[in-house]
C-alpha cells in the first residue's frame, strides 16, 4: 500500500512540477510578446503549495528531511527510539495545530477570489490542513514501523548506517532523482 502511495506522490509531484515549469515558461513568452497570461502567477502559486506538501510528505516517509543527529547518534538504540518518539509527538502536535489553523483559514477564505484567475482562494488554503494531515499520517506510520522493529534499527526521523535498505527505484524514478 505504501509503495502505491509512494509512486502516486512521485508522479503527482512530477506532474505538478512539470505543469508549473511549463506554465511559467509560457507566461514569460506570452508576456514578452505583449499578451500576458494574467492568471499564470496565481495558478503557479496554487500548484506550488500543493507540490510543497506532497514533497514534504514523501520526504517524511523516506527519512529524507535534513536533520542534525549529533545527539541522536550518541544515544543507545533504545534512547534514540525514545527521543524520536518524543519528537514525533511534538511534530504531531504541531501538525495538528497547523491543520486546525489552516482549516480556520480555509473557512475564512471561502468567498475570496484568488488574484486575477477567478479561482476561489480556498483551493490554496485547503492545502495546509490536507498537507498537515498527510504529513501526520506519515509520522504515525514511521513511528509504528519503528516500534514494530525488534532490532531497533528503524527510527522515526533519522537515518542510520544500518537502517532499512532503500526501496528499489524504477527507471522513471532514477531519471527524476
Amino acid at each position: 500500500m505504501l509503495d502505491i502511495l509512494d509512486r502516486a506522490e512521485f508522479w503527482l509531484g512530477a506532474v505538478l512540477l512539470a505543469v508549473i515549469t511549463g506554465l511559467v515558461f509560457v507566461a514569460a513568452v506570452m508576456r514578452f510578446t505583449g499578451h500576458p497570461l494574467i492568471w499564470s502567477v496565481d495558478m503557479a502559486q496554487l500548484l506550488f503549495i500543493w507540490l510543497c506538501f506532497v514533497g514534504a510528505a514523501r520526504a517524511m516517509r523516506r527519512h529524507a528531511h535534513l536533520g542534525v543527529d549529533l545527539l541522536v547518534a550518541r544515544l543507545p538504540r533504545r534512547g534514540r527510539l525514545g527521543l524520536e518518539l518524543a519528537l514525533a509527538a511534538v511534530v504531531l502536535v504541531f501538525l495538528g495545530m497547523l491543520a486546525w489553523q489552516g482549516w480556520k483559514l480555509t473557512l475564512m477564505n471561502t468567498a475570496r477570489i484568488f488574484g486575477d484567475s477567478g479561482l476561489p482562494y480556498w483551493l490554496v488554503t485547503v492545502a495546509v490542513p490536507v498537507g498537515s494531515v498527510h504529513l501526520g499520517i506519515c509520522v504515525i506510520a514511521n513511528a509504528l514501523r519503528a516500534l514494530r522493529d525488534p532490532a531497533g534499527e528503524r527510527l522515526v526521523f533519522a537515518r542510520t548506517d544500518n537502517g532499512p535498505p532503500a526501496p528499489a527505484k524504477s527507471e522513471a524514478q532514477t531519471a527524476w532523482d
